[in-house]
């Protein structure tokens, strides 16, 4: 009987790491926007849809331009972006598409995705333009 309060201690503090670990979690789990070039919007025309990635926390276009290089843009959540009128069925691989996006700083080829223009002229939107 008297291993019983080293036991009980022991068992609190086994709860108290899991209970610092489990909220460590979320806040390693976010990342920067500081890599992409707000408010610089470049565009991108005739790029061809290669894969339209619908998952959380972000989404991702994957398209190919005419040179045939591959680009990557991340987006919003599906979440924020079903509020703006978009689904996992918006873009299709092989629809050619005009992209708006805040380049990466570093150079490579990528952004954070403002707007897709599709050929019909149909406009899916990201991020409100500034005013």
């Amino acid at each position: 009987m008297k291993f019983l309060p080293i036991r009980r201690l022991a068992m609190a503090a086994g709860a108290s790491l899991a209970i610092v670990a489990g909220m460590s979690v979320p806040g390693s789990a976010h990342h920067s926007t500081a890599m992409f070039d707000w408010g610089s919007e470049s565009t991108l025309e005739n790029m061809t849809v290669e894969r339209w990635v619908w998952t959380n926390p972000h989404t991702f276009l994957y398209a190919r331009d005419e040179r045939d290089r591959r680009w990557s843009f991340e987006g919003m959540t599906p979440n924020t972006l079903s509020r703006f009128g978009w689904s996992r069925r918006s873009l299709a691989p092989g629809e050619v598409i005009t992209v708006g996006y805040f380049p990466l700083r570093d150079g490579r080829r990528g952004g954070f995705n403002v707007r897709v223009v599709k050929a019909d002229g149909t406009e899916l939107v990201q991020l409100p333009r500034s005013q």
